[in-house]
């Protein structure tokens, strides 16, 4: 264990805290992790020394000794879009609880980069990760479910994985309920604008939007699909201008996340379409800026902040090291929040 001295000096070990505070080294680590076991004098002499001289402790030779890491890992999709800020933001408030850190990464739906940051985690050492994959084949997480360290599915099912838990929203409801209401509204002629199908959110909201189009006896043809390959306002944008070229242009859009949605949104206004008088759009997750759109958006709402927090309290429980974790699949149901932008009179 090492540290900095103030002055610049070098490397400041513990028996350099110890020759200074007239202790042994064991007296200047129960100072700093059994501080029950010394006087208020004793730990006061050695805080001291601590102080004086800048020393700093390895966490990471903490860690080893306890067998235990402080921190967890999360890794998600995209922390350009404000659902995953509040993903980390819930399980934060976790861990914080139990006084565990939270290593955030971002893989960018990059199956490479997913696989980069878990090797990290591993490196790290940490004491469990949070993780929405990306990596279809599930061969990321096969791979580190082999180096012994547990894990949490965040806005995924862990349906082919008897092994963790996940926490989840039912996207297939909540694409039934988005285009349900713009069915009500009287629209027949819909599109999903949707990223990648490869990943199982985007499937099972296109599998709900067309529940709910079978359930209005409407063929599965009323729903044209118009896949991009993000999840952010710039592919939105993009799809917005390819619909504007279609020969029949739909009447209504549901979007598979509300930065898609806010797209299009400015794709129709750059075009002089008016929302949602000549197009209705639906978006996803109900993020902050959804309600502070030039038209509000209508969304689908799901509650991002208790997903983080809720997997991160399953991490904590499975890696307490008491008997008896059995593995949960949490599923939270989504919630419709109407705005203008499906309004039209």
């Amino acid at each position: 264990m090492t540290g900095k001295s103030r002055g610049g000096s070098g490397a400041v070990s513990i028996k350099d805290v110890a020759r200074h505070a007239g202790v042994s080294i064991a007296t200047v680590s129960n100072a700093l992790n059994r501080p029950e076991l010394l006087s208020a004098a004793t730990r006061g002499r050695v805080l001291s020394a601590i102080d004086q001289l800048g020393y700093v402790r390895s966490e990471s030779a903490r860690q080893l000794r306890a067998g235990r890491s402080r921190v967890l890992g999360l890794l998600v999709l995209d922390m350009g879009n404000p659902f995953f800020v509040d993903v980390a933001r819930g399980a934060e408030d976790a861990a914080h609880a139990a006084d565990v850190g939270v290593m955030l990464c971002n893989s960018g739906q990059d199956p490479a980069a997913e696989a980069m940051y878990l090797s990290l985690f591993a490196e790290h050492r940490v004491r469990g990760v949070l993780v929405t994959p990306t990596n279809v084949s599930g061969e990321n997480l096969a791979a580190f479910r082999r180096r012994g360290i547990p894990y949490v599915y965040v806005d995924r099912v862990a349906a082919d994985d008897e092994d963790s838990c996940s926490v989840s929203v039912d996207d297939v409801a909540g694409g039934e309920l988005a285009v349900r209401h713009l069915l009500d509204r009287g629209h027949e002629r819909i599109a999903f604008v949707t990223g990648p199908m490869s990943l199982a959110q985007c499937r099972d909201r296109l599998a709900g939007a067309r529940s709910a189009l079978s359930g209005a006896g409407l063929p599965e043809e009323a729903l044209s699909v118009v896949e991009t390959t993000t999840l952010d306002v710039t592919a939105g944008r993009d799809a917005g201008s390819r619909l504007l070229g279609l020969r029949e242009r739909p009447t209504a859009v549901f979007c598979a996340n509300d930065l898609l949605a806010l797209g299009v949104l400015q794709a129709m206004f750059a075009a002089g379409v008016r929302v949602p008088e000549d197009i209705a759009i639906v978006g996803y997750d109900d993020i902050e800026f959804a309600a502070a759109a030039a038209v509000p958006l209508t969304s689908v709402r799901q509650p991002a902040r208790q997903l983080g927090r809720k997997a991160a309290e399953l991490l904590l429980a499975e890696t307490s090291g008491q008997p008896g974790h059995t593995h949960e699949r949490v599923v939270f149901q989504p919630e419709l929040v109407v705005r203008r932008s499906t309004l039209r009179g």
